[in-house]
């Protein structure tokens, strides 16, 4: 299985981007999926996570981002919206399969700054 993330890069504050991540390979049932981030000198944190019925977002991103996922193309999608400067991070995206266990994206750098 390999995952591939893209769709990072430069935006302004209160701008907006969609992260991609495309799971390749033998692909199993998935248990579920979700983004990451860690920012200069932090830890990865969770940013949001979508199983088959429910969707979880950190307080920090709540009615800001979105998590969705496209079941025919194999891939998993961050709405983000008004973006803030400590939105910047290196985004990582993580899919967890029921039998070969839990995947992860190469990152994709996000900075938001004017």
């Amino acid at each position: 299985v390999q995952l591939q993330a893209f769709g990072g890069g430069l935006v302004q504050p209160g701008g907006f981007l969609r992260l991609s991540c495309a799971a390749s390979g033998s692909i199993s049932s998935i248990s579920h999926m979700g983004w990451y981030r860690q920012a200069p000198g932090k830890q990865r944190d969770l940013v949001a996570i979508l199983t088959s019925g429910t969707t979880t977002y950190a307080d920090s991103v709540k009615g800001r981002f979105t998590i969705s996922r496209d079941n025919a193309k194999n891939t998993m999608y961050l709405q983000m919206n008004s973006l803030k400067p400590e939105d910047t991070a290196v985004y990582y995206c993580n899919f967890v399969f029921w039998v070969v266990g839990s995947y992860w994206g190469q990152g994709t750098l996000v900075t938001v700054s004017s």
